[in-house]
């Protein structure tokens, strides 16, 4: 989207910009999937695909990367592949992803220091990556509600040890509203909006709501329904 709208500079003094972080995406899998109990599962999903659409919208860099895919995990869930449809995963064998060279070669030819990680499941997949890549200099900035494991004991275990590493929890929609900051900046005020829209539940109503009752605007259009044929 960057590449015809012109996106404000945004002071950084410690938040997070478009142009100072990358997102990683980690194992967003079927079968990673299956075993998450601490979120409800579809959430997850509907969390993780608006920090991806965010990537779009505000032209953040992404590394995605899978773990035994055809062996066990499953391909990557399609709701991703429509977000970055010419962009293959780095696949791995390794749980913690910083072990994989491929992987941290991604995230070091980006030339971001602050990384945006998001992940199943929370105490391996997400904080060993998390808890060796601030070793090695990174800021990580774990994004919890696109996290899961097979417990709540697991994932708040790992978010309690990656934090007293010094690693910063935030949500999808936290990022998103840090990376626009300014209402003012109408450039992706519209595309951020309609994120919200189809993704945050109370709020996207809350916002279509003012739209059409307080402003005036039509009623936003959903693509109409057809019946899948065999």
């Amino acid at each position: 989207m960057s590449q015809t709208v012109k996106r404000p500079a945004l002071s950084e003094k410690g938040l997070l910009t478009p142009d100072n972080c990358v997102v990683t995406f980690i194992d967003l899998q079927p079968q990673m999937l299956f075993s998450v109990t601490n979120f409800d599962r579809q959430t997850v999903i509907s969390n993780n695909v608006l920090l991806a659409k965010a990537t779009r919208v505000f032209d953040v860099p992404v590394v995605l990367s899978t773990v035994e895919t055809e062996s066990f995990s499953g391909h990557m869930w399609p709701q991703m592949y429509a977000i970055y449809p010419g962009q293959k995963p780095i696949e791995r064998s390794s749980m913690n992803s910083w072990d994989d060279p491929n992987f941290v070669g991604a995230v070091e030819r980006t030339g971001r220091k602050k990384i945006v990680l998001a992940g199943l499941w929370t105490e391996t997949c997400v904080a060993l990556a998390t808890l060796q890549a601030m070793y090695d200099g990174y800021e990580v900035f774990v994004v919890e509600d696109c996290c899961g494991d097979v417990s709540s004991l697991s994932h708040e275990n790992a978010m309690k040890r990656v934090i007293q590493a010094g690693a910063k929890p935030v949500t999808a929609l936290s990022v998103m509203l840090e990376w626009q900051r300014d209402w003012a900046h109408k450039g992706t005020y519209g595309a951020v909006m309609d994120i919200v829209k189809n993704h945050c539940g109370a709020y996207g109503i809350g916002v279509e709501y003012a739209y059409t009752m307080i402003h005036g605007a039509p009623d936003s259009k959903f693509p109409v329904y057809s019946v899948p044929t065999a």
